[in-house]
């Protein structure tokens, strides 16, 4: 049993996803393992691969799931094989910098019991959690990680949301996990990053979180996330 599962979704960046697993490995003290989850009908399934000296698991993804399908698939293959105490998802384009990053997050995490923790990626900072660590009761008790509603977008946006509604949301400045996004001019615009950034996919995306909300469903996840935390006397939650 892992302390911390890393769901990476990912399609047409196999090269990506070793880079990361490489990173991983330089900066990882916990005992964090790795699950990179592909589409089935990815034409770069085949030449995804662990690299020399990493552990990555792999998962097969039902066809074209997107990208909140995916991080759902894979959240629910590691509660279902690993039992870990947190799950995070991290995108092919982050990069962790700080030695020690998933213990220092699992640390806030243990210290609040049940709760959403964050680094600084660089690009968004405190504003959104681009790359979270749930506590793994949180995914369990929701029955998914990101809204099956969404598409891609605006899923980071519930668990800053989630997490400061519930009152256990906690960032954690000196965290570096960098995102390497084109809007930071640190990656160049590929065809992943064209479809997902289309203004079809923001006014869809948008709209459908917002529906979320006005039909009272982050609401009723909020309500389930403080029912964890009062069932385990959690004191402690609350931004850092």
């Amino acid at each position: 049993m892992p302390d911390l599962v890393v769901v990476i979704p990912s399609r047409g960046r196999p090269e990506s996803v070793a880079a990361l697993a490489l990173q991983c490995q330089r900066t990882c003290t916990a005992d964090t393992v790795l699950l990179t989850v592909v589409d089935l009908d990815d034409p770069t399934l085949p030449q995804y691969a662990a690299p020399a000296g990493t552990t990555v698991f792999f998962a097969w993804a039902p066809e074209t799931s997107g990208h909140v399908g995916a991080i759902n698939f894979g959240a629910a293959r590691a509660l279902e094989e690993f039992k870990p105490f947190a799950i995070a998802k991290l995108d092919d384009d982050h990069r962790p910098r700080t030695k020690g990053w998933d213990t220092l997050l699992l640390d806030a995490l243990r210290e609040m019991g049940t709760g959403i923790a964050y680094g600084n990626d660089l690009l968004q900072g405190a504003n959104l959690p681009t790359a979270p660590v749930l506590t793994a009761d949180i995914v369990e008790a929701l029955g998914y990680m990101g809204p099956p509603a969404l598409t891609h977008l605006h899923v980071d946006d519930f668990w800053r949301d989630l997490g400061r509604e519930a009152g256990c949301l906690r960032y954690l400045p000196g965290v570096v996990v960098e995102h390497m996004h084109p809007l930071a001019g640190k990656a160049v615009v590929d065809d992943g990053y064209a479809r997902v950034n289309a203004p079809e996919m923001y006014a869809a995306d948008g709209a459908a979180y917002q529906a979320f909300k006005a039909e009272g469903r982050l609401a009723a996840d909020v309500a389930k996330v403080q029912a964890l935390r009062n069932s385990a006397g959690e004191v402690n939650c609350g931004a850092g």
